[in-house]
């Protein structure tokens, strides 16, 4: 491809709206613009990558006997009531047309619709289906280029099983399938356990990339590899525990004391010595949740031990339900359902509220003072505490996620009445799975790991071009000459070639922009080196340079490439 031809349209100065380094380093390249907050269209060179990564995921998607579809983006929205997912999203579905449609952000629904109306036999199974679409999501705030985007490029995948241990085979091939994508794709990730969130369902986990662009948070063992969602993950702290002496229940007056820090401040007393409240609605009904000190509730674990919809207590709520306003509540004459944390198990001699506003109580024992209290592991863990497998100090970071993969099992062919036949003609809900990979991720991932300060540094497997091939001079004829039969030589050993023959841009313009768009190889072509007939390769990762005489160049270059660039 000619670059006096095509549309690269690069930037030198770092557009204001990007922070992260992949939106920068994509708008920068002319990969990407933006059309509107979260949308953004993929100019020729950066959907030349797309589609690289897209194949990449159908051959492995293929290998492990992948069905490909191509479903509507446009659904009814009949079809996902009936899974009550239109509630489940909330905003973040799109909806169109006076409500009568959505547009997808996933495809559970629509494949358990096909699979509901043709798969009714045992015989009929096991079945993989997938498809690479664009999806669409409503994010409050989209941010970091295409890594949070209202519109994506996502291939998701169900798996469909007449038992647990096919689903668990059909997870199994994905998460192999994932890993060798991811792997091709020159990416360094990891995987933890992670919560299932609105799909629902059991097993979940999640293929991460660690970066300060990412908007997950996880907990990571650099001994063992224990790596898990601060979701879900789990640390080895000790518990508060009993002391000795038992002390009496004593009401305190505090007034205007609102936080567990200006508690401890007012009576000179530890944060370790105090409860801190929090109450939840959970299926209507009122939840007191206790945490020691200042810790905070980890509401994915709460909703996963509750099970069902829970959300925070409004403030107007807190006076009906307690007696007293936020900062002054306890367990002490609570009337309902109390949980703690396991850090405060049996605890005693602890401050909490005393259920009325400007009053705290001294002494309280969870034993004596809240009898029907239950413990949970309800607390986000932090950096420094103990692996819950090795005790060795876990690192909690920021993270990517390229990838998920559920066990769904048969939430939504029970709400979908997918049923299927066995054996005996007994029916039973099919049991699915559901893994999805974002394609816009996986290329902003790359790029987040593989970039210098000058730009860009792709490999072989996502690159747009293998070779960028650049004439300095080309008024002179002879460079004009060496560049038309390199060009030549390349496309015809099978090489992808990017030439800048722009006649108008200076030499430094070409370096530049060979480097931002990094590509793996650069042949330089100038009319100082051609007089001993020689020509300049650069290798991009490592920024190793050579001198090659023209007749050498083909077999060089398969050299450099075998030894250096694939490796």
């Amino acid at each position: 491809m000619r670059f006096s031809k095509s549309f690269i349209p690069t930037l030198r100065e770092t557009p204001s709206e990007a922070v992260v380094t992949s939106h920068i380093l994509m708008l920068r390249s002319g990969m990407i613009r933006m059309v509107a907050a979260g949308i953004y269209s993929f100019l020729p060179t950066g959907y030349r990558v797309i589609r690289k990564i897209s194949e990449i995921i159908r051959e492995e998607m293929n290998a492990i006997g992948g069905q490909e579809f191509h479903l509507p983006a446009l659904n009814p929205k009949e079809i996902w009531e009936e899974t009550g997912r239109v509630e489940a999203f909330g905003d973040i579905l799109f909806h169109v047309k006076n409500r009568e449609y959505v547009l997808a952000p996933t495809h559970e629904e629509i494949m358990t619709f096909h699979a509901r109306n043709v798969l009714k036999s045992y015989k009929d199974f096991p079945q993989i289906w997938y498809q690479i679409q664009t999806k669409f999501r409503n994010e409050p705030r989209p941010r970091s280029g295409v890594i949070r985007g209202r519109q994506f490029l996502m291939k998701d995948a169900y798996s469909f099983d007449i038992s647990p241990e096919g689903l668990d085979k059909s997870y199994e091939l994905h998460d192999q399938a994932y890993r060798k994508i991811f792997d091709r794709c020159g990416l360094k990730y990891f995987v933890v356990g992670a919560s299932s969130g609105a799909m629902g369902g059991s097993g979940s986990e999640e293929f991460m990339v660690k970066s300060d662009a990412g908007e997950d948070t996880v907990a990571h063992c650099d001994n063992c590899g224990y790596a898990a969602n601060v979701e879900v993950a789990e640390s080895k702290v000790p518990s508060r525990g009993r002391e000795e002496k038992n002390e009496e229940l004593k009401e305190i007056h505090t007034p205007n004391i609102r936080s567990i820090n200006e508690l401890c401040e007012f009576l000179k007393i530890k944060e370790t010595q105090c409860a801190k409240s929090r109450i939840y609605v959970h299926l209507g009904k009122p939840v007191l949740i206790f945490m020691l000190g200042n810790e905070e509730v980890n509401e994915s674990k709460l909703v996963k031990y509750l099970g069902g919809a829970v959300r925070p207590a409004h403030p107007e709520e807190l006076v009906e339900l307690t007696g007293a306003e936020a900062g002054s509540i306890g367990p002490v004459g609570f009337n309902g359902r109390i949980i703690a944390d396991l850090r405060l198990k049996d605890a005693n001699n602890l401050y909490g509220g005393a259920n009325k506003t400007d009053y705290h109580y001294g002494g309280i024992d969870f034993t004596r003072d809240a009898k029907n209290i239950e413990y949970a592991d309800l607390r986000r863990v932090v950096s420094e505490e103990g692996c819950i497998k090795c005790n060795s100090p876990l690192q909690v970071f920021t993270a990517i996620e390229l990838g998920h993969i559920f066990k769904l099992g048969t939430k939504y062919s029970e709400a979908m009445g997918a049923m299927f036949l066995d054996e005996k003609g007994e029916e039973h809900p099919i049991i699915m799975g559901s893994y999805g990979i974002g394609a816009d991720r996986v290329m902003a991932c790359f790029i987040e790991q593989h970039h210098d300060e000058k730009g860009i540094i792709w490999d072989t497997a996502l690159a747009p071009f293998h070779v960028h091939l650049m004439g300095l001079n080309l008024k002179n004829e002879e460079v004009a000459k060496a560049c038309e039969e390199i060009y030549k030589s390349l496309t015809d050993n099978s090489f992808d070639v990017l030439f800048d023959d722009r006649n108008d841009a200076q030499a430094g313009v070409k370096f530049n922009d060979a480097d931002l768009l990094g590509m793996p190889l650069q042949i330089i072509v100038g009319d100082r080196k051609l007089k001993t007939n020689q020509v300049e390769v650069k290798i991009r990762k490592t920024g190793e340079r050579f001198d090659v005489e023209l007749d050498k160049l083909m077999p060089k270059l398969k050299e450099i490439w075998r030894d250096t660039v694939l490796k």
